[in-house]
C-alpha cells in the first residue's frame, strides 16, 4: 500500500527529474548555437534586427559557409523543396561565406519580416533577402534562386521594396 509519505518522495523525486529533462533540451538548443556561432567568421551588422532575424540571417549566413544544403533548406519558410533554391545559394555564395566576411544590413523593422541585404565582400556581390516568421513561429527565409547585384556596378544598396 502506498502511503502519503510515500507519494510525497515520489514527487519529490520526480519533479526535479522533469525540470531537468526540460532544460536539458533548452541547453542543447543553445549549445547548438554557441558552437555555430563560434565556428564561424563573425557577421557584420547595420541597421535594426530583431533577435529572431538576426539569428535567422546568422544561419543562412553558417550554412552557406558549410555548405549545409539541407540546413539552409531547412530555414525556407515557404514550404515545398527549398533544396533546388539551397544549392544555387550555396553554388553562388558559399565560399565566399566561408573565407570572406559577410555585412548584413537590416532595413524596416523586425517584429514578423525584415528585409535584408548580404553583401558578401569576396565576389563583390549583394543579395537581398527577406526573413520572416515561418511555420510553427520559427524564423527562416524566403528561400527563392539567388539574384545577386554586383557592387562594383551598380554601386548602390539594393532597394528595401
Amino acid at each position: 500500500m502506498i502511503t502519503i509519505s510515500t507519494r510525497r518522495r515520489i514527487a519529490a523525486l520526480a519533479v526535479p527529474l522533469m525540470l531537468g529533462a526540460a532544460l536539458t533540451g533548452c541547453a542543447d538548443k543553445h549549445l547548438d548555437y554557441v558552437t555555430d556561432y563560434s565556428d564561424h567568421r563573425p557577421l557584420r551588422v547595420t541597421g535594426y534586427p530583431s533577435t529572431d532575424s538576426l539569428e535567422a540571417v546568422q544561419k543562412v549566413v553558417w550554412r552557406l559557409a558549410d555548405g549545409d544544403v539541407d540546413g539552409l533548406a531547412a530555414l525556407n519558410t515557404e514550404g515545398g523543396d527549398a533544396r533546388p533554391a539551397a544549392r544555387a545559394w550555396i553554388k553562388e555564395y558559399g565560399k565566399a561565406a566561408a573565407r570572406d566576411e559577410v555585412t548584413a544590413d537590416f532595413y524596416d523593422e523586425g517584429s514578423v519580416r525584415q528585409v535584408v541585404a548580404l553583401h558578401f565582400t569576396g565576389p563583390e556581390r549583394t543579395q537581398q533577402v527577406m526573413v520572416r516568421i515561418g511555420p510553427h513561429d520559427t524564423w527562416g527565409i524566403v528561400l527563392v534562386n539567388p539574384e545577386p547585384k554586383d557592387v562594383k556596378k551598380s554601386g548602390a544598396a539594393p532597394t528595401t521594396r
